[in-house]
């Protein structure tokens, strides 16, 4: 029997995988004991190491907030592709010259300068959803985060093992390593058949948001991407130190601190193509109302937490949570955006992401330098819980 031919933009969400998943798991190789590499870099008090630990992860964000609707504007004139690689080649020389820190603040500088050369994985998305029927929208963004997903589970393990064994600069080499992998990926298995929009001097060139059919539920899933990567990073500056205290300091602390990190990519791994099939059948409204729902149902419980095991159970259920976020706000968008402005409206979603990713660890850093570690968690819930109320909010007008 004769095999049937893929597709160019199948074979484009296949080679994007990869990269994305070298993104991911490069990406979050460091992240777990971030604030263990911080601790060595200096002999700093609980609250400013929490703050140090805070600024080094959120500073990426924020410069990466600042900067892409500009790469997204650029997109739409350029194409997806250019930016893949532009990524994808900042990220590999900035990620190799971090391992090379000497203090905290050239650490900081040189993840805010990462920051701004990111955006990876959003443009993968951008690059799919100007090419996918839309009939197989769902499920293909439900696969293609799982590239992202599955590097960001590997990667913690990885970084833990080899963090423990060879110290915390040697993941940042390894993700300049897996970013370089992206870029010879990017640049020899991506085609994109791109037609710039002329520019005529109507209106449309000028604005991201002419000719979307419910301008209220994009800025809703604007809104709910932000919050969702608030709840979801709030953790990530304290994770390493919040295990180190339920260890009691005894063990192999990062590698604890990597598995806890990654549990949530499991779940997600396996359920974002099931979730994402699903949205295509019974609506993305639903999936995304009930992942914000299970979200806050296993967030509250994480603040009386004893045991390392106890905290895996639960952030493991969360990545079935995750699942139904992320993957299904890119779907809503997608759905909801013309082909000729796709690129700006998600570099809109990467910023509001960025902003999440920035206020998130930096709330956790404040409440677990003036509170307890703990209280990041009641923190957490009630993120979840203002981002359901927009949510719903969004889709009841749009019934109306």
């Amino acid at each position: 029997m004769r095999k049937k031919k893929l597709a160019q933009w199948q074979k484009n969400m296949y080679a994007l995988w990869l990269g994305n998943f070298a993104t991911g798991a490069g990406s979050s190789m460091s992240l777990p004991f971030l604030p263990l590499f911080v601790s060595t870099l200096g002999n700093f008090p609980k609250w400013e190491l929490t703050l140090y630990a805070g600024l080094a992860f959120s500073s990426t964000f924020l410069s990466q907030a600042i900067v892409s609707p500009l790469w997204g504007k650029l997109a739409d004139r350029t194409g997806r592709k250019p930016m893949l690689l532009r990524a994808a080649i900042g990220m590999t020389i900035t990620a190799t010259l971090t391992g090379f820190s000497t203090n905290v603040w050239m650490l900081i500088g040189l993840r805010l300068i990462q920051g701004g050369f990111s955006g990876y994985i959003n443009n993968a998305y951008a690059l799919i959803a100007s090419e996918v029927p839309r009939e197989y929208s769902g499920k293909t963004m439900g696969t293609l985060t799982t590239g992202a997903v599955g590097g960001q589970l590997v990667g913690p393990i990885f970084g833990g093992i080899i963090a423990g064994a060879l110290g915390y600069r040697i993941p940042f080499f390894l993700f300049g390593a897996l970013m370089f992998i992206a870029t010879l990926v990017t640049l020899f298995g991506v085609k994109e058949n791109f037609v710039p929009v002329e520019d005529d001097g109507t209106q449309t060139n000028h604005s991201a948001f002419v000719g979307i059919k419910n301008i209220h539920i994009v800025w809703a899933m604007f809104i709910s991407s932000m919050l969702i990567q608030a709840a979801t990073n709030s953790i990530n500056p304290i994770i390493s130190l919040f295990v180190r205290q339920l260890m009691k300091n005894q063990g192999n602390v990062a590698f604890a601190s990597g598995i806890v990190a990654a549990l949530p990519g499991i779940a997600t791994l396996l359920a974002a193509p099931r979730l994402g099939q699903l949205s295509d059948h019974i609506g993305a409204q639903k999936v995304l109302v009930a992942g914000l729902v299970l979200s806050g149902v296993l967030f509250f419980p994480m603040y009386f937490v004893q045991t390392v095991v106890v905290l895996g159970v639960l952030r493991f259920l969360v990545g079935i949570a995750d699942a139904a976020l992320m993957p299904v706000t890119q779907t809503v968008m997608s759905l909801n955006t013309p082909p000729s402005s796709v690129s700006r409206i998600f570099s809109y979603n990467q910023s509001f992401q960025a902003i999440g990713s920035v206020i998130g660890p930096m709330l956790a850093s404040s409440v677990a330098g003036i509170l307890d570690y703990r209280y990041v968690f009641i923190m957490t819930t009630c993120l979840v819980l203002i981002n359901l109320g927009v949510v719903i909010w969004a889709f009841r007008k749009d019934r109306k």
